[in-house]
């Protein structure tokens, strides 16, 4: 264990730059976030051309398992071939236009249509229909096949993009598929699945994904002033001690350090919750700390290194000590946002509103590992986690449950935001240094319309 621990026990200094990005500033306009004429730009000249995060791999393992997800006006239908692969494709039968199927997934050895039960094989090929001999132009058995979509896997999930003509996902992805693949994530399990329709504009959730400057309003913890700057779970909200990094490829990346309690103790210095809890799970006292909160960061990441391999963690060894205690989050254009930490990916998704720009549908889901031979419940940045349960996906109208106590304060704050989008006083953004990626969202959405045109 020794020998791996010196190969790897990295500082983040060592984590390649990104490039520096050259902002041109965007004013964000209201009727970006309101206007279904800005939002059909989007629509053929965005969401039809770039890489998007859909389903995951391990829930369909079987031949003619399959997923359908919905992006807009389209419905996609991902389903596991015979030979392991996954293809895509456009959910709608080739004779009048049906949809193949409605459900959230399931398994087929064959897609029956449900409107005339044209019959298509798991590879695309129609192979049955009704009264074949009355078609004057001869059985279109042999002659249709379903409109496949680029597909690729990656993390475990599948991506797919409406563009014949795209790059490949790891050209696309950049940077991020490196930053990803050591962490193992294709084995990793989904234990939160929650969605529902926000009344906002996509880009207001993602705005508010691509910024810090909202963390210390928003989800302000409660207590001593002094508490301001930092939250419970011992992360350094700052932004002047906070990573920015953007890629040439338009995804971002938040680095803020974490692990440690930092002023966020009581007046006699203890360790406050749920880093006490952390601290304590992996053989560390918090009392040996009171007073001195700004070593549990360091400790903590020698103690995951020492103890996370045979705690059935074996990427621990991959990782540097920054990745071990410290938030990373990421947001990949145009729609998806994460925070990646040494023990979950906190999968944020915000998808167009088939109608409405000023609707979206909102994924709220938590993945985290499954250690080798662990059967207990085992802590997470996100709490208690239960081995080897399957988890329902749940869909709700907004209120109806809560969409976890971090996002449940973020919609709080959207919805007079979408409204005020249309106001006559709103003159467009002035934006702080640290929202430097919501102003590139915006040029990025820009730049794909204008080179479209």
């Amino acid at each position: 264990m020794a020998e791996n621990v010196g190969q790897t026990n990295r500082p983040v200094a060592d984590l390649p730059s990104w490039p520096e990005q050259k902002i041109r500033g965007h004013k964000l306009e209201g009727h970006r976030y309101t206007s279904k004429d800005f939002a059909e730009q989007e629509w053929s000249h965005v969401w039809t051309k770039v890489w998007l995060l859909l389903g995951a791999e391990n829930e369909m393992p079987n031949p003619g398992d399959w997923q359908q997800e919905e992006v807009g006006r389209e419905s996609i239908l991902m389903v596991r071939q015979d030979d392991g692969a996954i293809k895509a494709y456009y959910n709608v039968c080739q004779h009048r236009g049906q949809r193949l199927v409605s459900e959230e997934k399931g398994h087929a050895r064959r897609f029956i249509c449900p409107y005339h039960s044209w019959a298509w094989t798991r590879d695309g090929q129609l192979d049955f229909v009704q009264d074949a001999d009355d078609f004057p132009q001869g059985t279109p058995c042999g002659k249709l096949t379903l409109k496949e979509v680029r597909c690729e896997t990656f993390a475990g999930f599948v991506w797919i993009n409406m563009n014949p003509d795209c790059v490949t996902l790891k050209e696309y992805l950049g940077p991020v598929w490196d930053d990803w693949s050591v962490y193992r994530i294709d084995q990793w399990k989904r234990y939160v699945a929650k969605t529902t329709v926000a009344p906002c504009n996509w880009k207001v959730v993602m705005d508010n994904f691509n910024e810090s400057y909202h963390v210390n309003t928003v989800h302000k913890p409660k207590g001593a002033n002094v508490e301001k700057l930092r939250i419970h779970s011992g992360v350094d909200t700052s932004y002047k001690t906070t990573r920015f990094d953007m890629a040439d490829e338009g995804h971002g990346r938040m680095i803020m350090l974490g692990g440690y309690a930092g002023p966020a103790t009581d007046k006699d210095g203890a360790i406050g919750e749920p880093l006490a809890d952390i601290l304590r799970d992996w053989d560390l006292d918090p009392e040996d700390y009171r007073g001195r909160g700004e070593d549990t960061r360091e400790a903590l990441q020698q103690a995951r290194r020492r103890l996370g391999p045979g705690r059935g963690y074996a990427y621990f060894n991959e990782l540097n000590d920054s990745q071990l205690t410290d938030a990373y989050h990421y947001t990949l254009f145009p729609n998806f946002a994460v925070s990646l930490w040494v023990d979950g990916f906190h999968f944020l998704r915000a998808r167009p509103h088939p109608t409405d720009p000023e609707q979206c549908i909102f994924d709220n889901f938590w993945y985290a590992p499954d250690p080798d031979g662990v059967t207990e419940p085992v802590r997470t940045t996100a709490g208690l986690v239960e081995r080897g349960t399957e988890i329902e996906h749940e869909v709700f109208s907004l209120g109806e449950k809560s969409m976890g106590l971090t996002i449940d304060q973020d919609l709080t704050i959207f919805p007079g935001q979408q409204r005020a989008m249309s106001s006559s006083g709103y003159q467009g953004s002035y934006l702080a240094g640290q929202e430097s990626r919501v102003s590139r969202l915006h040029e990025l959405i820009d730049d794909f319309i204008e080179e479209s045109r």
